[in-house]
């Protein structure tokens, strides 16, 4: 019999996990630092037309891009003259399970199948595991969702709660945790004792499913303005959102478009902290997510994340939490579309943006997500209250996480605040260099693998090395 303490499951971690994907990760692990991405990627053995075949067949994609005529107005009459760019958005909550999560869950569970695995685990918190609960029950497959949802006072989130009722409705078993550790050692023994595939959210199969997305905001901003848009704004988490569309954008031709990325501000709040889990208010497409992805992928379930978006991103902007709560309401007051929060964070970074962008330009959200019960911006306000959050009208500038909510008076406090990528990017070559057996990277394809990482060049990589041994 295998030991089932914490230390034994989790030394076993790399066995079971190449048991529960059927992809060898090996060569991709032969160095510390680089590895070919494209490669990896290539595990797919599927092309862009048969994953949109594939996702057609269980009702995924195809999505409705919706110009918001009334918002892009609200844009232009806070520019500055001949400013205030066309607004659009990928709907993507139409999808099977309200998300676009349903793209990248599709083709996972298609491989699964193919496969001969009788289910599938996903271990999240969010869409996802309603996604891989809808896809499973499409192709009658079993699935168990792990989530963490409760502080250790057994508290949860309104938001997680309803994702979870979302999980179960859809057939599959949900294990609910408290937020700690414990996550990653439960998810563990759940692939070991039931064999089940490991759906991941960072396997190549879950980023690829998203690729069309990005071919499909080309093909449809072709045919309603007669070009791709000049820039798509992503909800940025984990980076397989940001990361999937846009090389969808890629392959379809879209060489042009900016990339850019919003997530919620929580700065000062610890994600795995106890304390801090029940005063933030948004359960995904924040900078607890967002920041540590972007400066290392790798921190993922599987031994290579495939979503490595700091490769991908031009800009990365972030939103207070009083404004995305501020934009779904305007969402729903202008353009008539109820919506939940996480895309509704990159509407109100574009509505910022487009006022620096002429008028005969565009932008595209590119996604939306269900409103549920617990999703709506009433519940997660009345929690914040119930945990002694302060909630008041005002200048959002001056919200602290973990300690106020502000609603702006005006749409004219929606504003762009920039992430210094520079510092992402060091950050990200900093944590490069601590894996290396020396402290050094001499190898010429780690600093090319870097460049590539960074989306910088090698002179930059080698003046952050030079500066680190310096230091």
């Amino acid at each position: 019999m295998k030991k089932m303490d914490y230390s034994s499951v989790m030394a076993r971690r790399n066995e079971t996990m190449l048991s529960a994907m059927g992809l060898d990760y090996t060569p991709f692990l032969e160095h510390p630092i680089g590895f070919d991405y494209e490669a990896l990627m290539s595990m797919v053995s599927y092309d862009i037309d048969t994953i949109r075949r594939i996702q057609a067949d269980s009702g995924v994609g195809n999505t409705p891009l919706i110009e918001l005529k009334q918002i892009t107005e609200l844009g232009r009459t806070l520019a500055p003259p001949g400013k205030g760019a066309r607004i659009f958005v990928k709907d993507e909550a139409v999808n099977p399970s309200g998300s676009y999560k349903a793209r990248r869950a599709s083709l996972s569970l298609h491989h699964a199948q193919q496969a001969g695995f009788r289910g599938a685990v996903a271990a999240t918190s969010g869409n996802y595991g309603a996604a891989v609960a809808s896809q499973a029950a499409m192709r009658n497959l079993d699935c168990i969702v792990v989530q963490e949802v409760f502080d250790s006072l057994g508290i949860g989130q309104p938001e997680i709660l309803e994702k979870g009722r979302a999980c179960e409705i859809y057939g599959a078993e949900v294990l609910q945790l408290t937020v700690g550790p414990e996550l990653f050692y439960q998810f563990l023994r759940v692939l070991e004792e039931t064999g089940y595939f490991n759906a991941s959210l960072y396997t190549p199969y879950a980023i690829a499913g998203v690729e069309p997305l990005g071919v499909e905001i080309v093909e449809q901003m072709k045919a309603a303005t007669g070009r791709s848009p000049d820039v798509v704004m992503c909800t940025h988490a984990g980076g397989g959102n940001l990361t999937g569309t846009a090389r969808g954008l890629l392959k379809a031709g879209a060489t042009d478009t900016k990339v850019i990325a919003a997530s919620v501000d929580l700065t000062g709040l610890h994600m795995a902290s106890d304390y801090d889990f029940n005063r933030k208010h948004f359960t995904t497409g924040h900078t607890g997510f967002g920041i540590p992805f972007a400066g290392w992928p790798d921190r993922t379930d599987v031994p290579r994340n495939a979503a490595r978006a700091l490769r991908y991103m031009d800009r990365y902007l972030l939103l207070k939490q009083g404004e995305v709560f501020y934009m779904t309401e305007i969402l729903a007051r202008l353009e008539g579309l109820e919506r939940g929060p996480a895309g509704n964070v990159a509407l109100a970074g574009a509505l910022a943006v487009a006022q620096e962008m002429d008028r005969d330009q565009t932008i595209v959200v590119q996604e939306t997500e269900y409103a549920g019960a617990g999703k709506q911006p009433s519940a997660q306000l009345s929690f914040a209250r119930s945990r002694g959050i302060e909630v008041r009208r005002g200048n959002s500038n001056d919200e602290v996480p973990g300690e106020s909510v502000v609603i702006p008076d005006h749409p004219s406090r929606i504003r762009t605040r920039d992430v210094n990528l520079d510092r992402v990017r060091k950050s990200l070559i900093r944590k490069a260099v601590s894996l290396t057996p020396n402290g050094r990277v001499t190898r010429e394809d780690d600093i090319i693998f870097l460049a590539e990482e960074t989306r910088s060049d090698t002179e930059f990589v080698r003046k952050v090395l030079g500066d680190l041994a310096g230091a």
